[in-house]
């Protein structure tokens, strides 16, 4: 049984941690860490696991943490899990990181988009880019992972296979994606309430949203070559969910077959990937929950090119439920255990 400790339990993505974990046959969790709410009952602040979780929160003591459990995952903002990681942890248990402290590879570029000073740049070149679609291999032998954002997750895996193959120009991408509020975690935040919310949508980061880096970094490695792109976030009034609408033009003209092909090519074999049907598109009611993401596309002979578009879970497959499945691949495990979890309706 894999032993678990949590920094930032009571955020929502470490709740959602703690409601895939409780289904995990292989993981029990020993440490939820809040700082926030140091001694309180875990069932006080999520009332929805009365019943199911009878332990109190903990502090984030990663030292003491790494003496009682086998992996932590850290849910936390930037800068925390950079500030309390050492030599001492890592040979001890596995770490999987899901802030961006160890995402991208500069720490220059990471300063600059975060605002914030690296605390341990000595671990980065180490720190395996949690996407197990792509990285398989090198997070079975890690013992830290960077997992990676929401938006870059559906973003990069929406567009991945065209780029590897060279079918479209990298730098023509306009990447164009809308999120539901969870997005922008538990804090209290006026831009988040009820009432600028709802039955509004906005574009926010534009030009500017410190997300960007980190999917053109991950496309300039599929690239084989540097690439720019354009992203634009958008808030939408939902609670879950990421939607990517992903624009490029076309290396050549291609047919649906072509382009299908590429896509099966590097999905067929892929259990959290599903390439929808011709003509079929995206939707995140039908990801909502689960560890999916979907995605396909359409051409655009008009015009030259191609739309890419991609949905799923921010908060299972842009954060909690890539963890796990990180941890799976790190352990030796079944990929989907604690993740055959079907997307909920309505």
């Amino acid at each position: 049984m894999i032993r678990v400790g949590i920094i930032g339990a009571t955020g929502y993505a470490g709740g959602e941690l703690v409601r895939l974990l409780l289904g995990h046959k292989e993981a029990e969790i020993k440490w939820y860490g809040s700082r926030s709410y140091v001694d309180r009952k875990y069932a006080e602040v999520y009332q929805n696991m009365f019943q199911m979780v009878d332990d109190r929160c903990l502090d984030d003591n990663m030292e003491e943490m790494a003496e009682q459990v086998d992996v932590i995952f850290t849910a936390t903002p930037q800068g925390l899990c950079a500030s309390l990681v050492n030599e001492n942890i890592l040979n001890k248990v596995k770490l999987i990181d899901l802030s961006a402290d160890f995402r991208i590879k500069s720490v220059d570029v990471y300063e600059k988009w975060y605002n914030i000073r690296h605390k341990a740049p000595q671990y980065i070149e180490e720190a395996v880019y949690g996407l197990c679609e792509v990285n398989r291999d090198e997070i079975k032998k890690a013992r830290l992972i960077a997992n990676p954002g929401c938006y870059p997750t559906c973003s990069f895996l929406s567009v991945y296979p065209l780029v590897k193959e060279g079918l479209i120009d990298p730098n023509t991408i306009i990447i164009d994606a809308k999120s539901g509020t969870s997005g922008a975690g538990r804090g209290a935040k006026v831009d988040n309430l009820f009432c600028e919310v709802n039955e509004n949508i906005k574009a926010y980061g534009v030009a500017g949203h410190r997300h960007t880096p980190e999917i053109e970094e991950q496309l300039s490695y599929a690239a084989g070559k540097p690439v720019v792109i354009s992203f634009t976030p958008h808030l939408v009034p939902m609670q879950r969910g990421i939607l990517v609408t992903a624009y490029a033009s076309l290396e050549k003209e291609a047919t649906y077959e072509e382009v299908k092909a590429v896509y099966d090519k590097y999905y067929d074999k892929e259990h959290f990937i599903r390439v929808l049907d011709k003509d079929t598109c995206p939707q995140t009611k039908w990801v909502e929950g689960s560890n999916f993401v979907d995605v396909n596309f359409k051409l655009d002979p008009r015009t030259g090119r191609i739309i890419m578009m991609g949905a799923m879970d921010n908060l299972v497959k842009g954060a909690a439920g890539q963890a796990v499945q990180n941890m799976n691949l790190m352990f030796g495990l079944d990929e989907a255990e604690g993740l055959q979890i079907a997307p909920m309706f309505p």
